[in-house]
């Protein structure tokens, strides 16, 4: 049977093999179906309505000749999974890493990834979240010019090739969460409003045109995206989604897509019987998104919290431009690891406005705040892709795997990579290949970002999106694997020791002296002591305590602890 919602058309018809064409017949709410006899599994198929050119089914399962290409026919169950005893993961207390999974292995694939797990297991993570997989103009890309939301890159391996990676992952003991973009689509292959008013009559974002979440037909609209999240976490078996920028949606609904979603997420959890976790980005600021729908909230799980990152940013290498602005000082730090916002109804400067909400320390829990030193968006947002120095990954990992949040890192991170993640796209139209960097540099305009002409690689060489492969030599190398090792040892640290797990913020203190440019966070019964400056320091902590992880250089001093510069330890009383 196939089924497509074109409320407007006419007349419509499904085109099989790129020559055949059968009518349709009009049901209900706009959705026209056909049976063809001997079509199934594996058929190549696509939708023209009103006689004009066929397009690829907007629920596509599957694109094989890529987002220009006619849609086949794809059969979820059968696939044969060997996750059956995997029971879930919950968010609290646990650890992210970041992957995208064409520059995760020299192959880029979702088989090349499976061979990369035992590291991951190794490193003590518990979910693996992925970059968008839906198909995309051209052979790269970061994920978010996607089209064709139901199906999965061929590049990487398709459908099964997915449901492989995810299938190892649970037997791995691992969690898998995946990113999705249902704020926009890409530009290239975009062909829903062909079939009917999917996208915004008029707003939009730099990203280009919203989608229709509040205007005429926008029921069927919300069942579109809704539909596509129950697709990944029921028959992909995913355990979460992370959704893409939710501040660009444009929804002035009485209920909110976002809570509709959760709605309908908890009510399959259920089904399920595994939790099921959705994390927004966002850059609101405002605890709603993860409060409970009880309460008033969206009821999500967590959001994506940059000021913990910018706070983190600021102190650990001392920029100031762009966003960082009003980040940087140590009270700020101190602020971001108790608050979680900086701005939490604060001025702005980066803004020119107050911006945020304060968060309720006493009833919402730090985990529902996913914060890192690196993620893809502030590396590869930067014109040469370039990430932080493992020296002051070194503190900032010692800061964060120890904070109340849930921590998130970016691959490669956890050996100090030397490889870059740049910007990179594949575009096959040429007014898009060509003006891709002057886009990618007007987006920047006023974030510090001046000479991004003349710095960047140009997105479209294929050289920049091979730079951006990690190089799985490094791990082992002398040079990364000292780095690699304090990440294993905060991680198995932080599932030892209660207090450096708990998530409630309002138990956790701060000291910090903007002279000495140094912290002391308290963590129950434990303390976690840095110096980001230059010079020795020695921090009050009592003497007697003993060092549970600390850069070899450190020790007591008769006034408490000293750190040389660049240093941290996690200490615990005697």
């Amino acid at each position: 049977m196939f089924e497509v919602w074109a409320p407007t058309a006419g007349r419509v018809e499904v085109e099989i093999d790129r020559s055949e064409r059968h009518p349709m017949v009009r049901g209900e709410g706009g959705w026209w179906s056909a049976e063809v006899p001997g079509a199934g599994h594996g058929t190549d198929y696509a939708f023209s309505v009103d006689g004009g050119e066929a397009f690829p089914d907007p629920r596509t399962r599957r694109q094989p000749y890529g987002v220009f290409g006619p849609s086949r026919v794809y059969e979820h169950d059968r696939y044969a999974w060997g996750d059956r005893a995997w029971r879930g993961r919950q968010l609290p207390g646990s650890v992210i890493y970041e992957l995208h999974v064409g520059t995760f292995t020299r192959e880029g694939t979702f088989d090349a990834a499976i061979g990369r797990l035992n590291h991951l297991v190794a490193l003590g993570v518990d979910f693996v979240e992925l970059l968008p997989v839906p198909p995309v103009p051209g052979r790269h890309n970061w994920g978010y010019d996607g089209v064709d939301l139901y199906a999965v890159h061929e590049e990487y391996g398709g459908p099964d090739g997915l449901k492989r990676l995810v299938d190892a992952c649970h037997q791995a003991g691992l969690g898998v969460l995946l990113d999705v973009v249902y704020n926009h689509l890409g530009p290239s292959g975009n062909f829903l409003a062909q079939f009917g008013p999917y996208l915004h009559e008029s707003a939009s974002s730099f990203w280009g045109q919203a989608v229709n979440l509040d205007g005429a037909w926008s029921d069927e609209v919300r069942r579109y995206f809704i539909g596509n999240a129950v697709q990944w976490l029921r028959d992909y078996h995913m355990d979460g989604l992370r959704l893409d920028a939710v501040h660009a949606f444009h929804d002035k609904r009485a209920v909110h897509f976002l809570e509709e979603l959760a709605t309908e997420v908890d009510a399959l959890s259920a089904a399920l019987g595994r939790p099921l976790t959705l994390i927004a980005e966002s850059d609101m600021n405002d605890p709603r998104l993860v409060t409970p729908r009880e309460a008033g909230g969206y009821g999500l799980a967590a959001v994506w919290d940059d000021d913990v990152h910018h706070a983190l940013h600021s102190a650990l290498t001392g920029e100031r431009h762009g966003y960082y602005c009003d980040f940087g000082p140590m009270d700020v730090l101190a602020k971001v690891l108790t608050s979680a916002y900086l701005h939490d109804g604060t001025y702005s400067t980066f803004r020119g406005r107050t911006h945020g909400r304060p968060v309720d320390r006493l009833r919402v829990p730090g985990h529902r705040f996913v914060c890192g030193l690196q993620n893809h968006d502030q590396i590869g947002n930067r014109a040469m892709g370039d990430r932080m120095p493992s020296e002051a990954l070194k503190v900032g990992a010692g800061l964060l795997l120890t904070s109340p949040f849930t921590p998130m890192l970016f691959m490669g991170e956890e050996w100090g990579a030397s490889t870059p993640f740049l910007f990179f796209t594949d575009h096959i139209e040429p007014h898009l290949a060509q003006g891709e960097s002057e886009r990618r540099e007007r987006e920047f305009l006023g974030h510090g970002y001046d000479d991004w002409g003349s710095k960047a690689p140009d997105p479209q060489d294929e050289a920049t999106f091979h730079r951006s492969k990690l190089d799985w030599d490094e791990p082992s190398s002398p040079a990364h694997a000292e780095l690699l090792a304090w990440y294993r040892d905060l991680i198995a640290l932080r599932r030892s020791c209660p207090d450096l797990a708990d998530p409630r913020l309002d138990r956790v203190a701060v000291e910090v002296s903007e002279e000495g440019r140094w912290i002391v966070v308290h963590r129950g019964a434990h303390r976690v002591a840095a110096n980001l400056g230059d010079a020795p320091v020695t921090v009050p902590v009592a003497s007697g305590a003993v060092l549970l992880a600390s850069d070899p250089k450190v020790g007591f001093a008769d006034e408490g602890l000293s750190l040389p510069p660049h240093t941290v330890a996690i200490v615990r009383p005697a």
